[in-house]
């Protein structure tokens, strides 16, 4: 399972560093897609055709909102190498999507690793956490705790 939060910087190169925890479980190739919430998804090839299986069997061609949720995942899609030192490059159009800049925080989350910008991650983690009470009280009825 991939969790904790880690901050890294993205070099000039637009190579930044999975952290040693996340490379063991993540081997040699990832796929990195647009994610929610202003951050970048990293999956493991294997995760990656999870998803993609799960993705195709609801999917519906006659569904609009299928038909532009699996363009966004699956479009901005790519396949990326980690190098022997552990950095991935990131592409320049997600890196821009996601406004990743110099520092960017790697968020291990069960079965992927969210890639964001540092303001917005921190701007985020303030607002949920300001909500968690609630958000558990909401969630309370599917028995997680």
């Amino acid at each position: 399972m991939l969790i904790g939060e880690y901050t890294h910087t993205i070099d000039d190169k637009n190579r930044v560093s999975l952290p040693s925890k996340f490379r063991s479980l993540m081997g040699k190739k990832i796929v990195i897609t647009p994610g929610l919430d202003q951050c970048l998804f990293a999956f493991t090839v294997k995760e990656w055709e999870k998803i993609a299986g799960k993705l195709s069997e609801n999917a519906s061609m006659l569904s609009t909102d299928m038909r532009s949720f699996t363009r966004y995942m699956f479009g901005g899609a790519s396949e990326v190498e980690v190098d022997n030192i552990g950095r991935v490059l990131v592409p320049d159009f997600l890196r821009e999507r996601a406004n990743l800049k110099t520092k960017v925080v790697l968020i291990g989350v069960q079965n992927r690793v969210e890639i964001w910008n540092e303001k917005s991650w921190t701007d985020y983690k303030r607002q949920v956490e300001k909500q968690a009470d609630g958000l558990a009280e909401k969630l309370s009825g599917l028995g997680i705790m």
